[in-house]
C-alpha cells in the first residue's frame, strides 16, 4: 500500500468508526414527492425540490414541446463549449438576467453555474485583506469556503445572536473600514430564519455591507417567491442578494442581484465566472420557462408552509427535539450512529430520510433533516412522527 493509500484507508476507517462514513445512492424521481431506490418507492424527505417542479412530468413535456415547436436544435444543446466571456453567453442568458433584475427591483443580475461557484467567486472577489467579515456561525460551507479565500478577518457570531453582532459592529466599525455581514436567510440544516429587518437596521446604522444567501427561500417564501427578503419587506435594503436555481426552481445555477456597478465588477473579477464553461443552453431555456410559473405559485407556497407547520407541531407534541420555521424540519438525535440507524429503520417504513452528521452540522447534533415539497399531502406524513418517537425510545 502506498503512503497515500494508507492515509486514505486510515481516514475512511476513522469515519466509519464514528458513524460518519458516507456513500452515494442512485435514485429516480417520481411524482408527488416520491423517489425510487433499488426498485422500491419512498416518500422523499431528503430533497430540495420544494415546489415539485423537477418531478412534474407534464411540465417537463410542455417545456420540451416548446423547444420542438421552435425548430431550433441549438436550444437542446447539452454544452456550449466556452466561458461566458468568450462565446458561451446568449440572448437567453440576457433574458434571464433582465427578468431577475426586474423582479427584484435591482439594476442588474448575474448568473453563475452553481451556488457554490457563486459564493466562492463573489466573496473572494469583493472582500479584501484588511476587511472584516461577521458571519453567522451556521452559514453554509460554500460561504465559509468563499470567506477563507479572501484573506480577511472573519468572526463567526453565535447563530442568530444579533445583540452579539451589534456589539461586534460597535467594536470594529470605523470611518475607513469595510465590514461585511454574511448570513443565510433560511438555514439549510436547522430550517430557521434570519431576522432580515434587524440585519438591515444594523447595516444602515453601522454602514456595513449585507450579503444574504436565499438559497432555501427562493421560490418558497414571499408573495412572488422572491425569498425571505420579499416576505420581510427588505428587498431594497440588501446589498448582495443571492438565490439558487438548484432547489425550488428545479434547475441548475445561481444568481446575484444588485447594482450595475457590482455586476460589471464581478464579470471582471469573479474567477468562478470568468474561468468556467457557461451553462448548457437547455438549462438556461428551462429557467426562462419556469420563472413566470414560479412567480404565480402562491397556492403551492401556502400549502408547503401549512404542511411544514403541521408536521413540526406533531413532532413537538411527541417530545421530539425539533425547530425552525420553514419547509426544512430538523429532528435532533445527537449521536451520529444512532441517527443513521433511525434513518435506516425509517427507510424500511417507506420514508426516505437521511441522517445529517458532522461536519455538516456541529458535533453532537446529528439529526434527521425532513425536507418537504408542495406536492406532498398530510396523509403521506401520517404516522411519521410516531414512528420516529417509537424508534428513539426502543
Amino acid at each position: 500500500m502506498t503512503h497515500l493509500n494508507h492515509r486514505l484507508h486510515e481516514h475512511l476507517q476513522s469515519l466509519d468508526a464514528q458513524g460518519l462514513l458516507r456513500s452515494i445512492v442512485q435514485t429516480k424521481p417520481l411524482a408527488k414527492g416520491r423517489i425510487e431506490v433499488d426498485g422500491k418507492q419512498y416518500l422523499n424527505l431528503s430533497g430540495n425540490d420544494y415546489l415539485g417542479l423537477g418531478s412534474d412530468a407534464t411540465l417537463l413535456r410542455k417545456f420540451y414541446a416548446s423547444l420542438v415547436s421552435d425548430g431550433d436544435c441549438s436550444l437542446y444543446a447539452l454544452g456550449i463549449g466556452a466561458s461566458r466571456l468568450m462565446t458561451g453567453s446568449s440572448a437567453a442568458y440576457q433574458q434571464l438576467e433582465d427578468s431577475l433584475a426586474r423582479l427584484y427591483g435591482k439594476e442588474r443580475a448575474l448568473v453563475f453555474n452553481s451556488g457554490w461557484q457563486l459564493n466562492t467567486g463573489v466573496l473572494s472577489a469583493l472582500i479584501r485583506k484588511g476587511d472584516l467579515v461577521l458571519a453567522d456561525r451556521l452559514c453554509h460551507a460554500s460561504l465559509i469556503d468563499g470567506l477563507r479565500l479572501t484573506g480577511a478577518k472573519v468572526i463567526r457570531y453565535p447563530h442568530l445572536d444579533y445583540e452579539k453582532l451589534k456589539n461586534l459592529l460597535r467594536q470594529h466599525c470605523g470611518p475607513s473600514s469595510v465590514v461585511f455581514i454574511v448570513t443565510e436567510s433560511i438555514f439549510s440544516m436547522d430550517g430557521d430564519c434570519a431576522d432580515l429587518p434587524a440585519l438591515a437596521a444594523l447595516r444602515h446604522k453601522y454602514g456595513a455591507v449585507l450579503y444574504v444567501d436565499e438559497a432555501h427561500a427562493v421560490g418558497v417564501r414571499g408573495e412572488r417567491g422572491l425569498g425571505l427578503a420579499e416576505e420581510q419587506g427588505v428587498l431594497d435594503q440588501i446589498d448582495l442578494l443571492i438565490g439558487t436555481f438548484g432547489k425550488a426552481w428545479a434547475g441548475q445555477g445561481a444568481f446575484i442581484v444588485g447594482s450595475r456597478l457590482l455586476c460589471i465588477f464581478l464579470v471582471n473579477t469573479a474567477r468562478s465566472l470568468i474561468f468556467t464553461t457557461a451553462l448548457p443552453p437547455v438549462c438556461i431555456h428551462w429557467l426562462n420557462f419556469v420563472l413566470p410559473k414560479i412567480v404565480a405559485m402562491t397556492e403551492e407556497r401556502l400549502r408547503l408552509t401549512e404542511l411544514a407547520d403541521q408536521l413540526r407541531t406533531n413532532l413537538h407534541q411527541l417530545g421530539l427535539v425539533t425547530g425552525g420555521s420553514s419547509q426544512i424540519i430538523p429532528v435532533i438525535i445527537g449521536d451520529s450512529a444512532q441517527a443513521v440507524a433511525i434513518a435506516e429503520q425509517l427507510h424500511g417504513q417507506g420514508w426516505w430520510v437521511n441522517a445529517v452528521r458532522p461536519p455538516t452540522v456541529p458535533p453532537n447534533t446529528a439529526r434527521l433533516r425532513l425536507s418537504l415539497s408542495a406536492t406532498m399531502n398530510a396523509a403521506q406524513l401520517d404516522g411519521l412522527p410516531e414512528q420516529i418517537a417509537s424508534i428513539i425510545k426502543s
